[in-house]
């Protein structure tokens, strides 16, 4: 063991570095200082600092590493983290960049030291769990004790230190926002041992976790949300970087991005995302938390288009806002919700701002927050939040601090008329005034605004009750409860509002997979997000690290499995599984010929169906109603022999639409497509339930010339 040393040895010579830095103009001259700065500190034996005790969990290793054997002639930056941490997970786009860069055959390895805060993130399960979140590909050992982190006298997350290939101290950044000084100092020494003949190339045994998983339908799904009118269920599958919209049932309806991380803007075949975390729904509409894009988006499910809303693509460090959506540099949203400022019904989205610590609003129509001026269409403007990381309640919401705001329930309702916030790195659930933005603590935490570290698993009242790194929140307004996803005490949590109760619904405390089926017996780990559904009678559950969706039912107080067809029923599917088959028509099929269309080479023909059940009957529910679009004898048409479609609501027609070939086949000028429909009701009354279908025909006229973008062919039946 070498005598004893800390990165105070190094305050002051770094201190004259990046004063001399702050004043140099060129490139040149700051590699010049840094050179010099490293010739200084090469003779020194006093930085030579401690190597990591024996018996401590590595990931991504095939072995423990050594600063004095597999390190040794390598230039190492030590990341110190924990996994909570917004401002840790901000600098390893950094980090991915400098690995890219630089590999280990190079001379640069990058080890995180996983140093925790809660006593959750010292598990090694859990640690794994968000290195595969977080695509961490380089070694990362577990300092559960912070030995090392003590020994160094760190002082906070992040913190970067890098070494030299003697184990010897050369720089160190605190917090994030370095990256041009992390580039700088790494290629320094780089180039500066590797003059000096002291780099080695050998490897140092990396083996990624991530390559030995087997696929899973989801990947850290990380928020849920639910809309009974129209029975579905959207899901940030945030590990797969994509959206998924799948019916109550199970059936999947829609995928939106993935697998790969992207920021296409664009049809919904095209689209990409960036591990999306919040999620909200109305109609049509799915808005999206975007989170390392640092975006808000919206995915249109009639127009099949996916589109930016707020955010420029890189993280921002604005912290009033005030500017156009898609002007407005935003940090880490990690929540959304609708709301109503000031103006039109759900005229605003809120958005839990994680990276700033702070409330934020896009206004979707013109409103106005509380005690502040008009705000146009597309604002995106701060409500809440001073910036600072704190628990701190204030009657006036730009004073109040919040500590990594990740869920957001509304209560629009009286007396409650409130945002519900779940304040992670708190471990909190906040209030904020609708009528005037005041802040307050509903359970959690303590008095203190600066501790961040009150936190615990106990029930209780207020400030009495603990809660450690709640993730999720959800209102059921027909019960007047808040639910909280108690992320790293692997629990569900309920909320009486008027006593500020809180108590354990769901979860052992033991991180696990085990459906109980009771509630006190069920097992989960790190829930990140919560919906209420059915009226209040269901909870839909994001059980981000056991990559599933659990739902759990009020009344009888069961945990199940929801499961997830991955055959997609998309309109047309971005990845399908298969040539599709359209069902045989029955002989009874009442048959329905049409006029011929003219049609040209690429157009989009839109069929618009309407069809009408005899008085007195209903679609029955969960019954197979479906479509299908086919053309026989002239496949090349269409993208698959044939497309389908669910039938759920006849109150407005159904829209059917193909693309036709950019290229037409001159040896069919008069194909015809056929529409199957096959339609299952009941008598209102409940006696008698049947099974019906129909089919037209379309003839097409193709047409050399270029015609309109789109073609609308207006199709009926009564049954």
């Amino acid at each position: 063991m070498a005598s004893r040393c800390s990165l105070s040895a190094l305050f002051s010579t770094q201190s004259e570095l990046d004063c001399a830095l702050d004043e140099a103009t060129t490139r040149q001259e700051r590699e010049k200082l840094v050179y010099e700065y490293l010739e200084k500190l090469d003779g020194r034996e006093d930085l030579k600092i401690p190597d990591f005790q024996t018996g401590l969990e590595w990931l991504n290793t095939e072995r423990p590493l050594s600063l004095n054997k597999e390190l040794a002639g390598k230039v190492v930056l030590l990341d110190f983290f924990t996994y909570c941490c917004i401002n840790c997970m901000h600098i390893l786009p950094d980090l991915h960049q400098l690995e890219k860069k630089h590999s280990v055959k190079d001379g640069l390895v990058v080890v995180g030291v996983h140093s925790a805060k809660f006593p959750n993130e010292k598990v090694v399960d859990n640690i794994r769990s968000a290195v595969l979140r977080y695509d961490i590909c380089h070694p990362v050992v577990n300092d559960s004790e912070a030995c090392l982190w003590h020994e160094l006298e760190v002082s906070c997350w992040p913190t970067l230190v890098l070494l030299g290939p003697r184990g010897n101290l050369l720089f160190s950044l605190v917090g994030e926002g370095h990256h041009d000084k992390l580039m700088l100092f790494t290629d320094s020494a780089l180039r500066y041992y590797g003059e000096q003949g002291l780099l080695k190339s050998h490897t140092v045994g990396v083996k990624l976790y991530r390559d030995s998983l087997p696929p899973s339908a989801l990947s850290f799904p990380g928020k849920v949300a639910v809309d009974d009118s129209k029975k579905r269920l959207v899901i940030a599958d945030t590990g797969h970087h994509r959206i998924l919209v799948v019916s109550t049932t199970g059936q999947l309806l829609h995928v939106i991005g993935g697998p790969e991380s992207g920021r296409q803007d664009g049809d919904l075949s095209e689209a990409s995302f960036n591990s999306p975390q919040g999620v909200a729904v109305k109609g049509e509409i799915v808005y999206v938390a975007d989170t390392e894009n640092h975006l808000i988006r919206k995915i249109d499910l009639l127009e099949e288009r996916v589109s930016t809303l707020a955010g420029v693509g890189t993280q921002g460090t604005d912290q009033d806002g005030g500017a156009t959506g898609p002007q407005q540099p935003i940090s880490s949203p990690w929540d959304v919700t609708l709301g109503t400022a000031g103006g039109v019904e759900d005229n605003v989205l809120w958005i839990a701002m994680a990276g700033t610590h702070q409330i934020w609003a896009l206004f979707l129509a013109d409103g106005k927050l509380p005690k502040a001026s008009e705000s146009k269409e597309g604002t995106c403007v701060r409500w809440a939040g001073s910036g600072n990381e704190e628990n701190r309640n204030n009657s006036y919401p730009h004073k109040a601090g919040f500590a990594q705001p990740s869920g957001l329930a509304l209560a629009p309702e009286e007396p409650w008329s409130c945002l519900y916030v779940a304040d992670s790195e708190s471990s909190t659930i906040r209030t904020l005034a609708l009528k005037d933005g005041a802040v307050k603590v509903l359970v959690g935490g303590e008095r203190d605004p600066m501790n961040l570290f009150a936190f615990g698993d106990v029930d209780g009242k207020g400030v009495d009750a603990k809660l450690q790194h709640p993730l999720g929140v959800a209102w059921a307004p027909e019960q007047s409860l808040l639910y909280v996803a108690d992320s790293y005490n692997h629990k569900i949590k309920v909320v009486d509002p008027k006593t500020k109760q809180c108590s354990t619904l769901a979860g052992t405390r033991d991180a696990g997979d085990t459906l109980g089926p009771e509630f006190d017996k069920s097992c989960f780990s790190e829930p990140g997000g919560i919906c209420v559904g059915d009226g209040g009678k269901l909870l839909y559950l994001a059980d981000t690290n056991n990559h599933q969706v659990k739902v759990l039912d009020l009344a009888t107080k069961t945990v199940s499995l929801f499961p997830i067809s991955m055959d997609c029923t998309d309109s047309v599917p971005s990845q399908p599984s298969g040539p599709a088959k359209a069902p045989k028509l029955p002989k009874s099929a009442a048959k329905n010929e049409m006029p011929p269309v003219a049609v040209s080479a690429g157009q989009t023909l839109n069929m618009s169906l309407t069809l009408s059940l005899p008085e007195g009957t209903k679609l029955t529910e969960e019954a197979p109603s479906c479509w299908a679009l086919s053309a026989e004898g002239s496949e090349w048409l269409l993208e698959s022999p044939a497309v389908t479609g669910d039938i759920v609501d006849l109150s407005k027609p159904i829209s059917i639409s193909t693309k036709l070939p950019a290229v037409m086949k001159d040896s069919d000028n008069n194909p015809i497509l056929t529409l199957g429909v096959w339609v299952y009701y009941c008598m209102e009354t409940g006696k008698a339930c049947m099974m019906k279908a129909a089919s037209f025909t379309q003839p097409l006229q193709i047409s050399a010339s270029q015609g309109e973008a789109e073609v609308t062919v207006a199709l009926a039946h009564a049954f």
